[in-house]
């Protein structure tokens, strides 16, 4: 595999040396994607044994792009396994329109099914300890709870008050950037999860079922646009890097919330399309709307069908707004990229969260065009795109895409307003 042998990233098209000894290097965009080259290792499909000497670059917590505020990950400042309601201590509060730099820790590698230990976890995928993040270290080996019978397992960045913002707002999480903080990340499919429970993980040789079986993967900037190489035992599959944060959340109303299920609170939507240049609209459940994301992802497929994506950590640069009176009629977040509106459903049956996807979506293009019911279905048979967010996180999700080109042509009052999809009406 081709690694850095740099221990941090910088600011785009910069040059730098941040001590004695760290290799010069530079930082490379690939489609809104960043990672730091620098000097060629062994081949992309190495074995375990090429790879056990390297260490790789690492973006260690306070090291490299900082943009506005900045929330580092530590055991004060994250929650594990649960979403926060109302009442938490934020850990940063701004002004909307304020942009936000965020650390997030994947949890792959620091759960108790892998020895709750990532310096001796990802040294048996010959990984150094110095290239393992210290604030992944720091938590794993913290006082915080973690039953991974009772608790969710991710780890979750936050939370971040929102001054003004207040039930019936919306708050808008737009992803500026993110930066890749290693070069490796971990696949898992644990006993009971995933699309195919009871099939896989398959029996071992004594006939007992595995309680999780995990994948290693590294990136590599050999061949031009950096790719992630998937390793099993015998083959080592390439597949694209696609980052994207899995949770992005506000505080729910009521008690904390398992990190799994997502809900109108936002939390583990997983859909992957709301990457860099994305933006996810959620209704303020409690005052400050506390927002809070981790579940960092290189890259995800539609259903997530082993029970994990490629997790693995991310640093993002959000700007986080808010929308005053705009909560949408159906009370679920929606999101928007650059092309098109995501519209969400959320039901532990997929065929229900369709159909809640598909009636939201009716919603909007009634409201926008001024069809009838059955016109503005007969268009979002033609025009919309049905697509499967997750099918294993207990309440599944689908999401319907509407290009946003389109829409605004069949508009009844020109192109959309800059707020976006939002209930006309203000602030009770």
């Amino acid at each position: 595999m081709t690694t850095a042998r740099t221990q941090g990233l910088t600011r785009t098209g910069t040059r730098t040396r941040r001590n004695a000894g760290v290799v010069r290097s530079t930082v490379h965009r690939h489609d809104r994607l960043v990672v730091v080259v620098g000097d060629a290792g062994a081949s992309d499909r190495s074995s375990q044994s090429d790879r056990s000497s390297q260490s790789g670059w690492i973006l260690q917590a306070g090291v490299g792009p900082v943009f506005g505020a900045y929330l580092p990950a530590t055991p004060q400042t994250v929650s594990w396994g649960w979403v926060r309601a109302g009442g938490a201590i934020p850990a940063l509060s701004v002004d909307p329109g304020t942009i936000v730099t965020v650390d997030t820790i994947s949890h792959e590698g620091i759960l108790g099914d892998q020895g709750r230990d990532p310096v001796r976890y990802f040294a048996g995928y010959g990984v150094a300890q110095d290239a393992v993040l210290g604030d992944a270290i720091a938590l794993a080996g913290s006082p915080v709870a973690h039953d991974q019978a009772r608790d969710g397992p991710h780890v979750i960045s936050g939370p971040i008050q929102v001054r003004g913002a207040l039930p019936g707002d919306v708050v808008t999480v737009e992803i500026l950037d993110l930066f890749l903080r290693a070069p490796y990340g971990i696949v898992s499919n644990r006993h009971g999860r995933g699309a195919l429970p009871g099939e896989l993980p398959t029996r071992d040789e004594q006939g007992s079922v595995p309680t999780v079986v995990s994948r290693f993967a590294t990136v590599s900037t050999s061949e031009g646009p950096p790719v992630a190489w998937l390793h099993g035992p015998d083959v080592s599959l390439p597949l694209p890097l696609r980052p994207f944060l899995g949770l992005v959340a506000v505080a729910p109303e009521g008690p904390d919330a398992h990190s799994v299920p997502p809900g109108p609170h936002g939390g583990n939507l997983d859909v992957r399309l709301l990457g860099v240049g994305s933006r996810l609209h959620l209704p303020v459940q409690v005052p400050g709307a506390l927002v809070q994301v981790g579940d960092p992802h290189f890259a995800q497929g539609d259903g997530e069908v082993a029970g994990t994506a490629l997790e693995a950590p991310l640093r993002a640069v959000i700007r986080i707004d808010l929308l005053s009176g705009a909560a949408p009629a159906s009370g679920l977040p929606y999101g928007e990229t650059a092309d098109a509106w995501v519209v969400l459903g959320l039901h532990e049956d997929l065929d229900e969260a369709v159909k809640i996807a598909t009636r939201c979506a009716l919603d909007v293009v009634e409201r926008v065009t001024g069809a009838d019911r059955a016109t503005a279905f007969a268009w979002l048979s033609a025009v919309g795109d049905v697509g499967v967010s997750q099918v294993v996180d207990g309440t599944k999700g689908a999401h319907l895409t509407i290009p946003k080109d389109w829409l605004a042509r069949a508009a009844r009052s020109g192109p959309l307003p800059a707020g976006g999809l939002v209930r006309p009406g203000s602030r009770p």
